[in-house]
């Protein structure tokens, strides 16, 4: 743990989670921004605007508000920060200033994530997780929001499932480099742990008190019978080798959405089950697991930064927040040290390279006109955290 005097908030932390690429529209200049127009690209739309919150992020902030919830994730754009390597925003540091603002004006924790899945396209270009100076880059980066943002963060989270950048990037070649190595994908991991770590220092030495930790990309693993060793190798990598090396944070972040079950040719699913809108099994038990998990591994305090489901379902929405809640009850119950649910997402927004089929938003955003509407997993979901520790 770490030897600041670290203030996690008052009150459990009940919220939805976000990120600056998905939301906000126009980071032209990102890996990602490129990745969608390239040919042999697997993106099947482009972003755009996506949900036009760099300019309605108080109407975003304004709907939480109104449902209650107290916490707000969202990411800070690398990109639009050090547009060119050394060269700041000052224009941008300003602008996610008065979104913090406008958070703390309304009573609302600001959770503030560094990275999340893009690179500005200078970083890229000189081979982005792959290059030796990766680290000390984004320390540097680290130092500027810490510096302009530190007095106003509640929560920081560093990296945004390094595990998911390496795996999708570096070994299914889904996402930008589109590489397709073993062997590249556990070094990125472990240049990941070392990224980590250095945003982590680097925000230390800012202004603020708020809480560091990694955001992890965990599930619920089964083998099929006779793949138990290397469900057990595949799990090392993208679970272990993290949460073991996490000693020195504050508390540590678990993202879930489901249960895998790997065979010899990859994910499957028994015929009949039921499955989201992402081909993923309906599994919210896999909130207590991953939680429990993490919290044996690491002996550190859990926020659950994202969990949710991609779904134009909303009832199948609201079953599966349903039994998600039902496990972070059974959590505090068991006094496991969780401080804070954030649900996936607040809108519908560009789900990388699926484009905006996957609705994961508990409000709907009309692709054209960018109008917000409030669908009934959203007042489900207000009146549940506002029950939450007064119901049986």
């Amino acid at each position: 743990m770490s030897a600041r005097d670290v203030h996690f908030p008052d009150a459990f932390s009940w919220g939805t989670s976000t990120s600056a690429y998905q939301i906000e529209g126009g980071n032209t200049n990102t890996d990602w921004w490129r990745f969608e127009r390239a040919e042999g690209t697997t993106a099947v739309e482009v972003c755009g605007d996506a949900c036009d919150s760099w300019h309605r992020y108080e109407e975003d902030l304004d709907i939480l508000a109104s449902l209650g919830l107290n916490a707000f994730r969202l990411s800070v754009e690398w990109a639009r920060v050090e547009p060119e390597q050394g060269n700041f925003s000052i224009e941008a540091l300003e602008h996610y200033r008065a979104v913090l603002t406008a958070c703390r004006e309304r009573d609302i924790v600001p959770v503030v994530t560094l990275h999340h899945f893009t690179l500005p396209l200078w970083a890229a270009d000189q081979g982005g997780f792959e290059h030796p100076e990766i680290a000390q880059w984004m320390a540097a980066y680290a130092t500027q929001v810490g510096a302009a943002l530190g007095d106003l963060i509640g929560i920081a989270c560093t990296i945004n499932e390094p595990n998911i950048v390496a795996i999708m990037g570096y070994l299914l070649g889904n996402f930008p480099p589109q590489v397709t190595s073993w062997e590249r994908f556990v070094a990125v991991n472990e240049t990941m742990r070392k990224c980590h770590v250095a945003v982590r220092d680097a925000l230390r030495e800012g202004p603020g008190n708020f809480p560091i930790g990694l955001p992890l990309s965990m599930q619920e693993y089964e083998a099929v019978p006779g793949f138990e060793d290397r469900l057990n190798s595949f799990r090392e990598e993208m679970e272990d080798k993290y949460l073991l090396s996490l000693g020195g944070d504050d508390y540590v972040g678990v993202q879930c959405y489901t249960k895998v079950i790997l065979g010899p040719d990859g994910v499957v699913n028994e015929p009949g089950a039921e499955l989201t809108d992402m081909g993923y099994l309906f599994w919210p038990q896999s909130v207590e697991y991953t939680i429990r998990r993490a919290a044996e591994l690491t002996n550190a305090p859990i926020i659950m930064t994202e969990n949710g489901i991609g779904t134009a379902d909303d009832a199948q929405r609201v079953r599966y927040l349903t039994e998600a809640l039902k496990g972070v009850r059974t959590l505090l119950d068991d006094g496991v040290d969780l401080r804070g649910y954030f649900q996936w997402s607040l809108l519908d927004n560009f789900e990388w390279s699926l484009g905006y089929r996957p609705k994961f938003g508990i409000v709907a955003v009309d692709r054209t006109t960018f109008a917000r509407t409030l669908k009934p997993s959203a007042t489900w979901f207000a009146d549940a955290t506002r029950t939450f520790f007064t119901t049986a």
